[in-house]
């Protein structure tokens, strides 16, 4: 199947969950990272067992602190 992950179409396997996509794509510190898929974020309870269909569109979403 085909996803789109950060604005690029990647081939994956049917049936890949979450963290599989999260652990294929060396995401650094996972805990920490705000996923959505299709423009809705996922709670982080649901992160395990969400399974990606073919045509979603995934973000993972970092928070930066800084300023003044």
């Amino acid at each position: 199947m085909v996803i789109t992950v950060a604005g690029e179409k990647k081939e994956v396997k049917d049936g890949l969950t979450l963290p599989e996509l999260i652990e294929q794509e060396n995401v650094e510190m996972p805990e920490y990272v705000t996923v959505s898929v299709n423009e809705e974020f996922i709670a982080t309870e649901d992160k395990e067992s969400t399974v990606l269909k073919d045509g979603d569109n995934v973000e993972f979403l970092y928070f930066m602190g800084g300023g003044c």
